[in-house]
């Protein structure tokens, strides 16, 4: 009967054991039972010798039997042990020669096991931030000022700097600097911006200028006026070029119109001292003393959004250019935080208390990474990524407030500037090259095995 052990002397007995004579016979076919047990035919047990199983079923190997001399025991446990190893390897052998089984009918991924383990996956090894600038360039005269903006590097791979009247330009592939103004004993430079292509510069003086200089022949080519009092920030987008001053008014300057200004934004009610264009050129977002952000239109002469959470002056602001609508901005001393908000929909998304004032904030070009600047009390350099915020790494080596802030145009290098009069340069953010591979390595391999 199937499925049934049969009953002998008392004791259950199954058809499939060995006759006590040694030796495996009459081992069945196919058996069935109310359990689910492997099938061990494939193993070829009956290509063991199982001499050492006694007339009970028990084996010699579990125990020493007899009650011979010591040696004769020894003797019987050594030849037990050495059978045992030969029929163990004898095993091993035929389970690592057997072919690979086939698949199962119920497996649910696409591919085999040798398939997937032949895919080239590589494992992300956690990038390494060099804790040293790379270069170090003295910058003599370069202001202590928290409201200006001092340092900007084309798109031409040209760093411009302000230092006291004069804007020097440093060249990032030969090393050589030039003078490119100099606007006398008295007036100074508050800030310097670069046109998208890096053929223009735009110069914000101490009193209330705006200078757009044609870089490629070292000439001034226009002067347009409009503040009453310094010009400490400068934001261009396409043709228009925007100025915030200490005079609380934003000034729209489209360049190719003869007039000296096309609008005025008023909101902010004290100075204006961050300003940035977002990614697509729709939306101008702007800082000021007052603690608050503001959102314009590109076409709106009162701002769209306003955002009061800062308690400190709002300098260090960021677009996102890997969302839409991801704006980052920093708080001075009395705040020290760095808040995120979307403004498509008008919400405060994240904030981290950084433990000291926020002087600038940059984006990565390639990974989605920002990077902060910080004055008082610690005068260090975060990496941050983003949504998470963790601290990638901190740098450190100014010895006063960092507020000055540039990126490199592959997105690898920053510049950052202090008042101890010098420029630092760091290899903080991987290529954009790199990156890609990195990300889309393993999807090919699998969508070139879907195909």
């Amino acid at each position: 009967m199937r499925g049934r052990k049969e009953r002998q002397g008392g004791a259950i007995k199954d058809p499939r054991m060995p006759s006590p004579g040694g030796g495996l016979q009459g081992i069945a076919s196919t058996s069935y039972s109310d359990r689910f047990i492997p099938t061990r035919t494939a193993s070829r047990l009956d290509a063991l010798d199982m001499r050492t199983i006694n007339n009970n079923g028990n084996s010699h190997g579990g125990h020493i039997q007899g009650g011979g001399s010591g040696g004769q025991g020894g003797q019987h446990q050594s030849g037990d042990r050495d059978e045992s190893a030969h029929v163990y390897n004898t095993l091993l052998k035929h389970e690592l020669s057997m072919p690979p089984s086939p698949p199962s009918p119920f497996e649910t991924s696409p591919f085999s096991n040798t398939s997937v383990a032949g895919l080239p996956f590589t494992r992300r090894s956690s990038r390494k931030i060099a804790r040293s600038p790379f270069k170090v360039l003295d910058a003599p005269a370069l202001a202590d000022d928290f409201y200006l903006n001092l340092v900007d590097w084309s798109s031409q791979n040209i760093l411009a700097v302000g230092l006291g009247a004069c804007v020097y330009l440093w060249s990032a592939s030969t090393s050589k600097v030039t003078t490119l103004c100099d606007l006398g004993p008295q007036d100074c430079v508050c800030s310097v911006s670069w046109t998208q292509r890096g053929t223009y510069l735009a110069v914000g003086t101490n009193q209330g200028e705006v200078q757009i200089w044609d870089v490629t022949k070292s000439r001034c080519i226009r002067t347009v006026e409009g503040h009453r009092s310094r010009v400490g920030c400068l934001a261009w987008n396409s043709h228009t070029l925007s100025s915030g001053s200490r005079d609380r008014n934003i000034l729209q300057h489209d360049v190719r119109s003869p007039e000296h200004f096309n609008s005025r934004l008023v909101g902010h009610r004290s100075e204006v001292c961050g300003l940035k264009w977002s990614p697509d050129g729709r939306e101008l977002a702007s800082g000021g003393n007052d603690n608050q952000l503001f959102i314009w239109n590109n076409s709106s002469l009162t701002p769209r959004l306003r955002f009061v959470e800062h308690t400190a002056a709002v300098k260090a602001i960021a677009w996102s250019p890997h969302q839409h609508g991801l704006l980052a901005s920093g708080g001075g001393t009395a705040d020290r935080c760095i808040r995120f908000w979307n403004t498509s929909t008008n919400t405060a998304l994240h904030a981290v208390d950084t433990g000291s004032q926020v002087c600038n904030l940059m984006w990565s070009k390639n990974v989605n990474e920002l990077v902060s600047t910080h004055g008082y009390s610690q005068n260090q350099i975060i990496v941050w990524r983003y949504p998470s915020l963790t601290k990638l790494t901190t740098l450190t080596g100014h010895t006063l407030r960092v507020l000055y802030l540039a990126m490199s145009p592959d997105g690898q290098t920053i510049v950052t500037g202090a008042g101890d009069e010098t420029l630092r340069f760091w290899n903080v953010f991987p290529s954009q090259r790199l990156q890609g591979n990195e990300d889309s390595s393993a999807w090919s391999s699998i969508h070139s095995c879907i195909r």
